[in-house]
């Protein structure tokens, strides 16, 4: 009997000893170590901390009374995203006063507007330059036309700047973008709240041309003249470049019905 036992045991206090020797700690995230604390953590900096003032002007206090119409009064807080978006567009990136000012009018704690802001990436919390370039550089993008990595070359060589970082005259930022949705389109980039498509590496530095000659025309009192967005090959959208491929003869029989219809 003891000899059927001994295994057991000895099998028990090597398993306990084994166990108990491991390390009695766990990582609070099972994601990959990020590279920059830039989306979590907030440091305070001379354009962006709380004891800089922020309020919205009387035009966009406005609007936040027709936005917050939207919504029942107990549900007021649901109205975080497009004031955050409204207090960007004012101020220029969604800075910490920004966020503060939010949660004051929607009776929030501060601490849920901060989630908000560092969830989606469409809120900027650094400032961006006059003309925010995102470039898309996903699968389709990557692989349509002449790929986006030639359109990150055009830009990085005629900006003097990479992927992240901002024109020392602040006019331009370039930041790389996931997925757009104009993907038949591709390569594509969004200029602020325009898309232009069909890139090449030429159209996107006359397009980078013409966006600084808008900026000096604006500088001296002159209507700025933007070139207009969407695809930049000469097509009106996403049609086939070759024109009409189906559909382009009379059905080759008459339809036919249930007749127990």
């Amino acid at each position: 009997m003891a000899s059927k036992i001994a295994p057991f045991v000895f099998r028990s206090a090597f398993r306990s000893s084994r166990v108990a020797s491991r390390s009695q700690w766990r990582t609070f995230t099972a994601s990959t170590r990020a590279s920059s604390d830039v989306l979590h953590v907030h440091r305070d900096t001379p354009d962006n901390n709380p004891n800089i003032p922020f309020k919205f002007t009387e035009q966009n206090e406005k609007l936040i009374n027709e936005i917050l119409k939207r919504y029942p009064p107990q549900y007021k807080k649901a109205a975080v995203m497009p004031l955050l978006d409204l207090g960007q567009r004012q101020h220029g990136f969604t800075s910490l006063s920004v966020m503060n000012e939010v949660a004051r009018i929607l009776e929030m704690p501060p601490m849920r507007v901060y989630e908000v802001a560092t969830f989606y990436t469409m809120y900027n919390r650094t400032p961006v330059g006059k003309f925010h370039l995102q470039l898309c550089t996903t699968t389709p993008c990557q692989l349509g036309g002449c790929g986006s990595d030639a359109i990150v070359k055009a830009i990085s060589e005629n900006l003097g700047i990479k992927v992240g970082e901002t024109t020392p005259d602040g006019l331009f930022t370039f930041s790389e973008a996931e997925c757009l949705g104009a993907c038949v389109n591709a390569p594509m980039i969004q200029i602020n709240d325009d898309y232009y498509e069909d890139l090449t590496p030429e159209s996107i530095v006359t397009l980078l041309d013409a966006l600084r000659a808008s900026a000096k025309d604006v500088e001296a009192g002159k209507e700025a003249k933007i070139p207009a967005p969407g695809p930049m090959s000469g097509r009106k959208t996403c049609e086939n470049s070759n024109g009409l491929t189906s559909l382009t003869e009379e059905p080759w029989g008459p339809e036919v019905f249930r007749k127990d219809l």
